[in-house]
């Protein structure tokens, strides 16, 4: 793959670790971004919004910003209101959250989700 993919992580998040461990591993090139300092902007995040099966998915309701806010909050936002809300805060973004050149979002690491999207 010769298009550099942009990685936004949150340095003390493990599961990022292990994902920013997994692209050096296979050698991709890649752009690592602070979600908390610069979260995704509302068009990247519209398109991660058209990518997954709920919205709640693009959530990290782990995280304390999302059980501060409440799931019964989240739950009654529109898309628009979430969206607005994911791109205020970036703690509450399902991390790490990886951009392709295509545009293919991946949120979360799961190896063999990335593999199959990253090494065909």
């Amino acid at each position: 793959m010769t298009s550099k993919l942009l990685i936004y992580s949150y340095s003390a998040c493990s599961t990022c670790k292990k994902a920013i461990n997994w692209l050096n591993q296979y050698q991709l090139d890649f752009d690592v971004i602070d979600i908390v300092n610069e979260p995704p902007s509302k068009e990247i995040l519209k398109k991660a919004l058209n990518q997954v099966d709920a919205r709640k998915d693009l959530f990290n309701t782990r995280g304390v910003s999302y059980r501060s806010m409440g799931s019964e909050v989240v739950r009654n936002m529109t898309n628009e209101e979430a969206i607005e809300a994911l791109a205020s805060d970036g703690k509450l973004i399902k991390r790490p959250f990886l951009v392709t050149a295509s545009g293919l979002i991946l949120l979360g690491f799961k190896s063999e989700v990335w593999e199959i999207s990253l090494l065909k």
